[in-house]
């Protein structure tokens, strides 16, 4: 992701990745120690599984608590049920769209860590959360996409209630 663009997130994202950062830092990655200085104290490291498993697993843990501190800190918490312009698509709207084949979607424009294309959440920079930013219900975008380009009309625009 480029560092031009910000890394927006709602703040049940925030709250989300949050919740990951402690359950790591404070339960998982201690417990781990825990088992790595015990298997330290077999013997021999070298034919040792469970502190091999163990060293392993703590340089994921700390990949992953360093990934997330610095996405934590280039976050920036949109709220999107105080989006006062509700008639337009802009951050965190959930938008049911429609496309030549009368083939209906609804999804909702999220930041990149909260992105699951499964659960009708997209990226915000996605191709085609770019092409619906700022329509309004009854505008039709043109999206260019892998598999060709398809033209979508935005059916309804929501937003979560304040």
């Amino acid at each position: 992701m480029g560092q031009d663009r910000p890394n927006y997130i709602t703040p049940a994202g925030f709250a989300a990745m949050r919740t990951r950062y402690e359950q790591l830092f404070g339960v998982d990655r201690p417990a781990l120690v825990e088992v790595i200085s015990w298997a330290a104290g077999n013997g021999d490291r070298s034919e040792n599984g469970d502190y091999i498993y163990g060293r392993k697993k703590l340089r994921e843990i700390d990949r992953e608590l360093g990934h997330l501190s610095r996405r934590m800190k280039s976050a920036k918490v949109v709220d999107p049920s105080r989006q006062e312009d509700r008639s337009r698509v802009f951050f965190g709207a959930t938008v049911t769209i429609v496309d030549e084949d009368d083939e209906e979607r609804t999804l909702t424009l999220v930041g990149t860590d909260e992105a699951d294309a499964s659960q009708g959440r997209i990226n915000w920079y996605s191709p085609l959360a770019m092409a619906l930013k700022g329509a309004a219900v009854g505008d039709v975008r043109r999206v260019s996409l892998p598999g060709g380009t398809r033209d979508y009309e935005v059916v309804t625009i929501t937003y979560p209630d304040a």
